[in-house]
């Protein structure tokens, strides 16, 4: 039984449903642009139509000067509590499991994952993991001015997935898989499989992902990562 938690493990616990909620969020919005009033509560997306979120939270701010992330609860500037109040569950869960990155203030862009130099990149890595402790999946980041970058979680009905698909869930193995830095490929995929609702059967060389019309097999090589996945569409009535 793992007795300690860090921050890979929780950046693979969201890559692959963080990734299909991004590009659902995609798909929703189209071409946007978006508006919050902290002090209002208020965040709104606007484009072929107005979507206004029913919840949002302020993670906190890369700024590029000081090469580093501040999070929402510690920001100076005194938000409404229950906009930050995300953020400070974070650094609850973060002195508790020990991890520095949650505990801290302020991170530097150095000791993240990569060392990211690019204010948008590190919001990126920190927003992933504040997902997998808080179970909300959509976010949005934009420009908060001189470079800055904002990073919330937002939530609206039209946000939430639609039941799995064969090809989107194929779609975000293989995408996730070729485009994002995994730590652990087995921790990825069994962590998306539980929260996605498939069924998952994990072995030492392979494992077997299930879910409505598709069975796939994961082959693993001696490193843990995946070396090969067979995908087959099945009857929905199936058994």
């Amino acid at each position: 039984m793992q007795t300690s938690l860090t921050f890979a493990d929780l950046l693979d616990d969201a890559a692959l449903l963080s990734l299909e909620h991004q590009l659902h969020l995609e798909e929703v919005l189209g071409s946007h642009n978006w508006n919050v009033d902290l002090q209002q509560q208020r965040f709104e997306f606007t484009g072929a139509r107005t979507i206004t979120c029913t919840a949002f939270h302020l993670l906190g701010s890369a700024a590029p000067g000081p090469a580093s992330w501040l999070w929402a609860w510690a920001n100076p500037s005194g938000f409404p509590e229950p906009v930050v109040a995300a953020s400070a569950s974070l650094r609850d869960f973060g002195l508790q499991h020990g991890i520095a990155e949650l505990a801290s203030a302020e991170v530097p862009f150095s000791v993240l994952p990569g060392s990211p130099a690019e204010p948008a990149r590190a919001a990126g890595l920190l927003t992933e993991v504040a997902k997998a402790v808080t179970g909300r999946w959509t976010s949005y980041s934009g420009e908060a001015g001189g470079g800055t970058r904002a990073a919330f979680l937002v939530e609206h009905p039209d946000f939430r997935l639609p039941p799995p698909e064969p090809a989107r869930v194929m779609r975000v193995i293989q995408q996730a898989l070729a485009g994002l830095p995994l730590t652990d490929h087995r921790r990825a995929l069994h962590s998306y499989a539980v929260k996605r609702g498939l069924s998952a059967d994990f072995g030492a060389q392979q494992a077997g992902l299930a879910g409505p019309g598709f069975e796939a097999v994961v082959e693993f090589d001696e490193h843990g990562r995946v070396a090969g996945i067979k995908a087959t569409m099945t009857s929905p009535n199936a058994g």
